[in-house]
């Protein structure tokens, strides 16, 4: 896609000329857009801009073309893929701190299904663990040594779902680009939870023009899916775009018995004024119905793999496993509204409110009941959210005090609530879960409980240029105060805490080819408000968990490659980690200390004859600093010194991607190493290899189809079986732990549970623009 700074008819006989007074137009266009940091404010003074300068963000000079003719039409444009590499699998990147990006040249290859984990499952620092291969229920992200749970993930800059609902909060469609920050977050962010750092997904911007786009697609597993986009081009001449679509999904689980339904309407709207003003709305709506996964203990999953015997739900509706008293039903609304407003040339004002609910249950078996005739019947135990609620807002003034600093202050306020409870309800005769809120199967309502977190924070931060904008400084401190309940029918716990959050980070760039950088900051987690709601009020609420972390890291780009290599450290105290309940149940503990440092290494090439490669590497040294007492064995554990759980040592991806006239082609590889996934570090899972293909073909247009192309998408085509993850942290592979598998009635097993890779999936796609 190309951007047309600016278009001018004149007389013949004036190219020389107009050629260059365009080159000059278009700095001194460059000097005067505003500035957007990664931050979100604009600077909005202009700069001269230097011939060295004049460039993409300090990128490759961008190639001008220049057309004349009879009446002079002189036309300046620049591609987006000057900024990637990797066919879009990295992205050159600015910041005084690591940053991994996948854009939509990337994005628009994958499967339309995809998450947001799905997209970044290459990128260095993380490890991708998904339930099944369409996103319908999301998955786990391990980085670092640490994982999703101490990451802030962002839609547009405001927190919207978890990791293992991140279904819930964009189509693949709408997003523009997705960036990973590992181990970082910026002073301004509205984060509670980012020691791991945060990953932020950029929605569509609404086209100028009306039109849409549309896609079909079908795949394995009875895979359906249907997606259409509206845009409205400009609003009269307000300058106000938006769009709408919606989306329909439909696919059986690929173990055992289920089906999974998902349907999602996003909205947008933009507005931009000349002076650097802008504001922007994001609405999501989603609702899904679809079967919770069986997650196998070791031995269950070597059963599967030797013998082939499944452990999935069963399609015998007299069983009590039977898959439609497995259920997850959910509804979900997440809003996010981002106002920038220039108030004087040399001031602004940043406004950011964001608001989510989410409402609905779980379903799972609860054994039998004996009834006053003799006669048992089934019984469905429920996980009912009356209501998990998130509103918040962040404002920031920002002010140029002179031409090198930009100083911003602000405060932001959040309000975490959830209302959930415990019913129990008669199964009904055709074996399906009712609604917990039918009262002819009601059996009895259940513990009831609410927890929640109000956050008040106070912010400031100066962003510092000199020697001609080489040397970038970013300082800022955030202090954090909060008050975190739990009440229940036995009580009712609360405490205020605080945590101080400073941040360094300095970039210095050497050359237009090279850069160098250094981030150092403070950062904390705290147990979120449903995590609190599996606790009862007699265990205390864990401590925060605080982290420091260092980061020195170096960037190269030329016409060829790009590179970013960084090392790091970080020390964490009070580690919180959660425990897999069962039936997407989650439950929070502190592990003590622990410490990790290491490296991420990027590298990717620039298209030669059409090819674009992409590699990248991490080596993790992660050790637990203490000894941890197990409650279910009542021991204290020698876990000080061993490997920290769900820590891999090694972290590997390659990929390439092939383009020639319409045709486009995408391979990856990922590489997880070997990692404990028990605190004891007596259970361990060995390492693991994914991959994925993607074929597609864009024709040229035909009639109002703007856009046609179609594209394949493999996923796991070797059909490996094997673990990807643990679900969650365990004292001790002795620890008891109830299991749900196959035709098998609950029964006690030991040690953790896993995610395994879905098996060999292929998905047809057929879309166009219009």
């Amino acid at each position: 896609m190309a951007y047309v700074f600016g278009r001018m008819k004149r007389k013949a006989g004036l190219a020389v000329f107009l050629a260059s007074a365009t080159c000059l137009s278009q700095n001194v266009a460059l000097a005067a857009t505003p500035l957007v940091s990664a931050s979100g404010h604009a600077r909005t003074h202009a700069r001269p801009v230097s011939p060295a300068h004049s460039r993409a963000s300090g990128g490759p000079a961008r190639k001008h073309a220049v057309e004349a003719k009879e009446a002079e039409e002189i036309s300046v444009t620049t591609s987006r893929q000057a900024l990637n590499g990797g066919g879009g699998m990295m992205r050159i990147e600015h910041a005084p701190r690591n940053v991994q990006t996948v854009d939509h040249e990337y994005i628009s290859m994958r499967n339309p299904s995809s998450t947001a984990l799905d997209l970044i499952q290459n990128l260095p620092s993380v490890s991708i663990s998904t339930p099944d291969p369409y996103g319908m229920q999301g998955g786990q992200i391990q980085t670092r040594g640490l994982t999703d749970l101490d990451m802030a993930l962002l839609v547009d800059g405001a927190p919207a779902a978890a990791a293992k609902y991140i279904t819930e909060n964009i189509d693949t469609e709408n997003v523009e680009s997705v960036s990973l920050t590992p181990g970082s977050s910026e002073t301004a962010l509205p984060v509670m939870s980012a020691a791991s750092g945060t990953m932020n997904e950029t929605t569509h911007t609404p086209d100028k023009k009306f039109g849409g786009l549309v896609d079909f697609s079908y795949g394995t597993n009875n895979l359906s899916r249907e997606f259409i986009r509206l845009e409205t081009g400009e609003i009269g001449h307000s300058g106000v775009r938006g769009y709408v679509s919606f989306s329909n999904t439909h696919t059986r689980s690929w173990m055992g018995a289920g089906i999974n339904d998902r349907r999602h309407v996003d909205f947008g709207l933009n507005k931009q004024w000349r002076n650097g003003s802008f504001a922007k709305a994001f609405v999501s709506w989603n609702w899904e119905d679809f079967t919770i996964d069986n997650y196998p203990t070791a031995q269950e999953f070597y059963k599967y793999k030797h013998t082939g015997e499944g452990y999935g739900r069963s399609a015998n509706s007299n069983n009590i496993n039977y898959w439609k008293n497995n259920t997850d039903y959910w509804n979900q609304v997440f809003l996010s509204a981002p106002i920038h407003i220039v108030l004087t040339r040399p001031l602004a004002f940043d406004l950011q409110p964001y608001y989510s609910i989410g409402r609905g249950w779980d379903a799972s078996p609860g054994g039998t009941v004996t009834q006053a005739d003799g006669t048992t019947r089934n019984v469905t135990s429920y996980f009912l959210q009356g209501a998990t609620e998130r509103r918040g807002a962040t404002a920031k003034f920002g002010v140029d005090v002179d031409r090198h600093n930009h100083v911003s202050f602000g405060y932001w306020y959040e309000n975490n609530y959830t209302q959930q409870s415990y019913p129990t309800s008669y199964t009904q005769d055709n074996g399906a879960a009712p609604s917990p809120n039918w009262a002819a199967y009601r059996i009895d309502a259940g513990d009831q409980q609410n927890a929640g977190t109000e956050i008040h924070s106070l912010f400031v931060e100066d962003h510092a240029k000199y020697l001609n904008d080489k040397l970038d400084i970013q300082a800022g401190f955030k202090f954090v105060m909060s008050n975190t309940w739990n009440k229940d029918l036995y009580g009712r716990m609360s405490n205020n805490r605080t945590a101080p959050l400073p941040q360094l980070s300095v970039g210095y760039t050497i050359d237009e080819h090279n850069q160098v950088y250094l981030n150092a900051e403070g950062d904390y987690r705290q147990p979120s408000a449903v995590d609190l709601g599996w606790l009862y009020t007699s265990v205390p609420i864990p401590k925060n968990q605080y982290s420091i972390k260092e980061e020195l890291g170096y960037r190269y780009h030329d016409q060829y490659i790009i590179l970013d290599a960084s090392f790091f450290n970080y020390n964490v105290t009070n580690r919180i980690v959660n425990q897999y309940l069962g039936m997407n149940q989650f439950a929070p503990f502190s592990i003590g200390n622990q410490h990790m440092r290491g490296f991420d290494f990027m590298i990717s090439g620039r298209p030669v004859h059409g090819f674009s490669p992409y590699a990248s590497v991490e080596y993790l040294h992660a050790v637990q600093d203490s000894n941890v007492f197990d409650p279910y064995t009542n021991v204290m554990l020698n876990s000080k010194g061993t490997q920290a759980i769900m820590a891999p040592r090694v972290l590997a991806n390659f990929g390439l991607t092939y383009k020639y006239a319409g045709f486009f082609g995408n391979a990856s590889l990922h590489y997880t190493g070997p990692q404990s996934v028990s605190v004891a570090g007596d259970q361990r899972m060995p390492g693991f290899v994914t991959n994925t293909i993607s074929l597609g073909y864009r024709f040229k247009p035909v009639g109002i189809a703007q856009s046609p192309t179609i594209k394949l998408n493999f996923a796991n085509v070797t059909g490996s079986i094997v673990r990807t993850g643990a679900m969650g942290a365990i004292y001790s592979a002795k620890d008891p732990s109830t299991v749900y598998s196959g035709s098998l009635a609950p029964y006690t097993g030991y040690g953790n549970s896993f995610m395994t890779a879905a098996r060999f999936t292929m998905t047809g796609t057929v879309s166009t623009s219009f």
